[in-house]
């Protein structure tokens, strides 16, 4: 995935967040997945999605705000 990729998704971001997301070697589908699934888990598990795979999940985890923090983490103000 490219840095444009990345922007094109999230939006202005700390570069570090690019750079983490861009080593996962994820592609842009699967980070359109992760963000799915931070802005609704729960609706997707009652849908009967599939858990995420490591990938997604690792991406998951870079981009979730940690829960005393709301927001984007490295989203630029």
């Amino acid at each position: 995935m490219t840095r444009d990729e990345i922007v094109s998704v999230l939006g202005p971001v700390d570069e570090a967040v690019i750079a983490d997301i861009a080593l996962t070697g994820a592609s842009l589908e699967e980070l359109q997945e992760a963000l799915a699934w931070i802005d609704a888990d729960e609706a997707l598990v009652n849908e009967g999605h599939a858990m995420p795979s490591a990938r997604v999940a690792k991406l998951i985890e870079l981009l979730e705000p940690p829960e005393d923090e709301p927001g984007v983490p490295g989203a630029m103000e």
